[in-house]
């Protein structure tokens, strides 16, 4: 898809933080003209999670899809938009449930969202109609150079399986979301891939995550394609603590195969997801992450890509 502009401006996660997302845009070369942000030759693409954690929900949420509708951005669905949609989709086989259910460990996750559009409001309903409308994932050319974006992970064989049953422009069909929140369906483990990125058991070893909750899988690096050990492949945050409360030990030397899971594809591909810290930096020659961590007091970074085959790390752009 050549969209006639000279590259594309990937932003990540923003998690209800309009002020520096307003912040980023200037600095890229954006103004604000008739409500939309907008630049002369580049167009933005976010990598979804626009809600949830920040103050500034609605307003986020509305900036994007004025830029969106106006032509001057893009943007994929994050797993935050997948479970705002399922948390307030009811569900066609269990009446006064919903697809993702009203537990109190839910509801706290999509609190700071449904304060801001208040549940079940006109607000509500309107953003979560346009969260229908977001692709999963986007396939992007400049001059014949082509480049991919994705919430979590590019997973040929997930993405090669929900293509034939998603719905125009690979946007949520109905029977995709209703399996995509059923545990044990091809839908479910494919969406889960793509928007949360695989997983890998810690063999036993509990710790807590970023927001308190207890985890026995971490998050999988897929972009490591040396990798060979749990020690090599599991995202465990520097500092993290066990549930006892003591330091988290460090991960044993078990074996890894990563063959159906690293990316190997020469097209570069940029994704969020992952809270990344320090300075933004290229992952492997064709793949980068920007999410860092702008809800935890970090940044908001673009990486500016203009059809180049390999990343550079020259092209990142932070602001706090």
């Amino acid at each position: 898809m050549d969209r006639q502009c000279s590259g594309y401006d990937v932003i990540g996660d923003v998690h209800g933080h309009l002020d520096a997302l307003t912040r980023l845009l200037r600095e890229l070369g954006y103004r604000e003209r008739h409500g939309a942000y907008s630049h002369p030759d580049r167009i933005a693409v976010f990598v979804g999670d626009l809600i949830d954690r920040g103050s500034q929900q609605v307003g986020v949420v509305d900036h994007v899809r004025r830029m969106v509708e106006a032509g001057y951005a893009d943007v994929v669905m994050g797993n935050h938009e997948f479970n705002a949609i399922a948390y307030a989709t009811p569900h066609p086989d269990r009446p006064g449930d919903h697809l993702r259910r009203h537990t109190p460990k839910n509801t706290g996750q999509h609190a700071a969202f449904l304060d801001d559009v208040g549940y079940d409001s006109a607000t509500h309903q309107r953003v979560i109609d346009w969260f229908r409308t977001l692709p999963l994932w986007l396939e992007l050319e400049v001059s014949g150079q082509r480049l991919r974006v994705i919430h979590a992970c590019w997973h040929q064989e997930s993405i090669a399986h929900l293509e034939p049953l998603l719905g125009p422009n690979r946007t949520l069909s109905t029977p995709v979301l209703i399996d995509g929140c059923t545990k044990g369906t091809a839908d479910h483990d494919a969406i889960e891939t793509i928007l949360k990125g695989p997983e890998v058991s810690m063999g036993g070893l509990e710790y807590l995550d970023k927001d308190g909750h207890p985890r026995q899988n971490a998050r999988l690096a897929w972009w490591q394609g040396d990798a060979r050990s749990l020690r090599d492949v599991a995202l465990v945050p520097d500092g993290t603590r066990s549930t006892d409360g003591t330091p988290f030990p460090p991960l044993p030397d078990t074996a890894v195969d990563m063959s159906k899971l690293v990316y190997t594809d020469e097209v570069p591909v940029l994704f969020g997801h992952y809270w990344h810290t320090g300075a933004p930096a290229t992952l492997t020659p064709t793949t980068a992450c920007v999410d860092y961590s702008i809800a935890k007091h970090g940044q908001l970074v673009a990486y500016r890509w203009s059809g180049e085959a390999t990343l550079q790390n020259d092209h990142f752009v932070a602001t706090k």
